[in-house]
């Protein structure tokens, strides 16, 4: 195969643009940081003044394909006409259609670990959804009751046909209908949400490394690494 090319500076672009290339080829574990260095004709020392480790590389990639994820899901609702519950139909759409399309990359960013608390991830996909949750309940069309955790519930559903989707667990065949899918499960699970009239004194709060970065954030005031959607 041939050496990707790079201008001097843009090393670390490239050995993203080559360790995401192996991933798509051979999954997320089938390939090594002396793979990434070759295909962009460097030396793995070199790789190491911007990677100290494989793992480094990974956690790098994820945070890459997670913001751009981010800007995805917010292109997919600004996209639309619609100004209600169309904009989250649209998000959920995007988010399982861009896990099909591409599953390997979703794989290396779904697993466990690829992100840390202390990540900066700008726009973060959770921001994305939140803030359109927000949206929604300020206009009226989630009941204030329902609001809190309720990113954890869209998740879990738009995440879950996506996982099963991608791992061959359900067959879809057709794009189409895919988007079909996804538009009638976000819908679905908004209008449970809907429902809710008094969130029970045992609803749980779920967290994530992200709500963990972001709660840190907050208790110590503004600072230069607190980022917004």
């Amino acid at each position: 195969m041939a050496k990707a090319r790079y201008h001097h500076g843009d090393l670390r672009e490239a050995l993203l643009d080559a360790a995401e290339a192996l991933v798509r080829e051979r999954g997320a574990d089938g390939w090594s940081l002396r793979e990434a260095s070759a295909r962009v004709g460097v030396s793995p020392s070199a790789a190491y003044h911007h990677f100290g480790s494989r793992d480094e590389l990974v956690r790098a990639l994820s945070e890459v394909v997670l913001a751009r994820l981010g800007s995805h899901l917010r292109a997919a609702m600004d996209a639309t006409s619609g100004h209600g519950a169309e904009r989250l139909v649209a998000c959920g759409r995007a988010y399982v259609t861009w896990a099909v399309l591409d599953p390997a990359v979703a794989r290396l960013v779904f697993r466990g670990g690829a992100t840390e608390p202390q990540s900066a991830v700008s726009p973060h996909p959770h921001d994305v959804l939140t803030t359109e949750l927000d949206r929604l309940a300020d206009t009226g069309l989630l009941p204030p009751q329902a609001r809190p955790g309720a990113e954890f519930v869209v998740w879990a559903a738009i995440h879950g046909l996506a996982v099963l989707l991608i791992d061959d667990l359900v067959h879809i065949d057709d794009r189409r209908d895919v988007e079909l899918q996804t538009e009638r499960l976000v819908s679905a699970t908004l209008n449970g949400l809907a429902q809710e009239t008094a969130p029970p004194a045992d609803r749980p709060l779920p967290r994530t490394a992200h709500t963990q970065r972001v709660a840190q954030s907050q208790d110590a005031g503004p600072s230069p690494r607190t980022f917004s959607p």
